[in-house]
């Protein structure tokens, strides 16, 4: 295969792309399934309005859909979790026009996972990844972008970038592993004692509160379990003084299209449903995205968020727990750093420069911050060795 038997088209959404062509490419990832993503155009969650307009690059072969990424032109810094804003306000202030720019992501979603998806017999696949970055710069120079952005890859979309002199931004997020826990005291009896206490302390909190929680599967989810879930969402972004990114009408399609992968969980305080958070279900990982509540109540956030969701990858043998973007706080909830990264070009050669200066500055204070967390582990293996082992 060579470049010049490859074609190059930018699509305005996945309507204009088969959804079993596309699966083929994104595998079981759920929120790059066809109908996750497809979720958010067709209720207006992403469009020129909200200024997260589709713009996804294809790429065929003798008429077959070999490769794509999943790109947005934005208008602004929302709901990407790398933030820039210094840079805009950087770049505009020496004259240029930061916004729109182009990013491939999940949107509203710091999750890490494919950006280049690639047909697993391609042959050749450096190459077409290298040409399908090289579209990316062409389109920004092609519309005066102030340059591309590929957020959260996966370690070989993470590699593409990288071999083509993409600047990388080193991050770090908290997961949960389940490390084949028999029930939730098999894991307590993991953590160091003050953590163990802690927990045990903030959930009988919730609980002389007269809270209980219970799990929905996507399956017997009721549109009534839906609308309280919405309404507790909405109302928590309210509470801060913001709106809310997704509409009702993005998670009844979730839950008419992807049921399999939706778990919710409820806290009821006698009898009356209060609050409720909504996870996405992937083959080895349950993803914490949504949540919210009508009542303010000591740790319920921890309970609803965290430890409902950690028993319930104990009791289905799901490995990982990722509980959303950053929050030093879930390290006393047995989380764990682990790093995540994204890759910027700027169209500008000298603003790329400067900021490479910046992000190799960054780095060094980001490699600093990942040391100390990761000597504040919540478990007893390191947490309480003696002093004199390795």
């Amino acid at each position: 295969m060579a470049q010049a038997q490859l074609s190059f088209s930018w699509c305005r959404g996945l309507q204009e792309i088969a959804s079993a062509d596309w699966q083929r490419l994104a595998g079981n990832h759920p929120l790059l399934d066809y109908r996750f993503l497809q979720a958010f155009e067709q209720t207006a969650c992403v469009d020129a309005q909200t200024g997260w307009t589709p713009y996804h690059l294809v790429v065929f072969h003798q008429g077959q859909l070999v490769a794509a990424m999943p790109c947005y032109l934005k208008t602004h810094s929302y709901g990407e979790y790398v933030f820039d804003w210094s840079w805009a306000d950087a770049y505009e202030q020496a004259g240029g026009q930061y916004y729109p720019k182009l990013i491939s992501a999940i949107p509203f979603s710091p999750v890490t996972g494919p950006r280049l998806l690639l047909a697993p017999e391609l042959e050749m696949p450096d190459m077409v990844a290298a040409a399908m970055l090289s579209q990316l710069q062409a389109f920004c120079e092609a519309h005066t972008l102030s340059g591309a952005h590929v957020l959260f890859p996966d370690a070989r979309s993470a590699s593409f970038c990288g071999q083509q002199g993409w600047l990388r931004r080193e991050g770090v997020q908290f997961r949960w592993e389940n490390a084949g826990y028999a029930d939730w005291e098999a894991f307590m009896a993991a953590l160091s004692r003050d953590k163990r206490k802690k927990i045990r302390q903030e959930r009988q909190k919730v609980a002389q509160q007269g809270v209980t929680c219970r799990v929905v599967r996507g399956q017997d989810m009721t549109a009534q379990d839906l609308a309280l879930f919405y309404q507790c969402y909405c109302h928590t972004y309210y509470r801060h003084r913001s709106s809310p990114y997704l509409t009702l009408a993005f998670f009844e399609q979730l839950q008419q299209r992807l049921p399999q992968c939706l778990q919710l969980f409820i806290a009821s305080q006698q009898g009356e449903a209060i609050a409720a958070s909504l996870c996405i279900r992937g083959e080895e990982t349950l993803y914490g995205r949504y949540w919210g509540s009508l009542r303010d109540i000591s740790c319920l956030h921890f309970e609803l968020c965290y430890y409902q969701p950690q028993q319930f990858c104990i009791r289905e043998h799901i490995r990982y727990f990722e509980g959303g973007a950053q929050g030093e706080h879930k390290l006393a909830r047995g989380f764990e750093p682990y790093p995540t990264c994204s890759y910027h070009w700027l169209s500008h050669p000298d603003f790329h420069q400067s900021v490479a200066r910046f992000l190799s500055r960054e780095a060094e204070g980001m490699q600093q911050y990942v040391n100390e967390l990761e000597e504040r582990s919540p478990y007893k293996a390191m947490a309480e060795a003696p002093a004199s082992l390795p």
